[in-house]
């Protein structure tokens, strides 16, 4: 999953970086307002782009990581039905 989400981000990553250059080295020759509206577009698809690297999938097992409070694991593993009540 790391890997996929690697690729979509650089994907999304060069596709700003060609809105940019397009943008101000082809399209404002002929449109200097599409030129900004496609650098509206290119200045929104990094924060989306950084949402979609760090977005964790169904099979991330993040919330099973210990926490390294002892006691603190060992209620949470209670809760979830890993270990039997005392």
């Amino acid at each position: 999953m790391y890997a996929r989400r690697r690729h979509v981000y650089f994907a999304m990553m060069g596709t700003c970086i060609g809105l940019f250059v397009l943008a101000w080295g082809v399209v404002r020759l002929w449109s200097v307002p599409a030129a900004v509206g496609m650098c509206v577009v290119a200045m929104v698809i990094p924060p989306v782009a950084a949402m979609v690297a760090n977005r964790r999938g169904p099979e991330d097992r993040w919330w099973d990581d210990p926490s390294g409070d002892p006691q603190s694991d060992e209620w949470w593993d209670e809760l979830d039905g890993r270990k039997p009540p005392r």
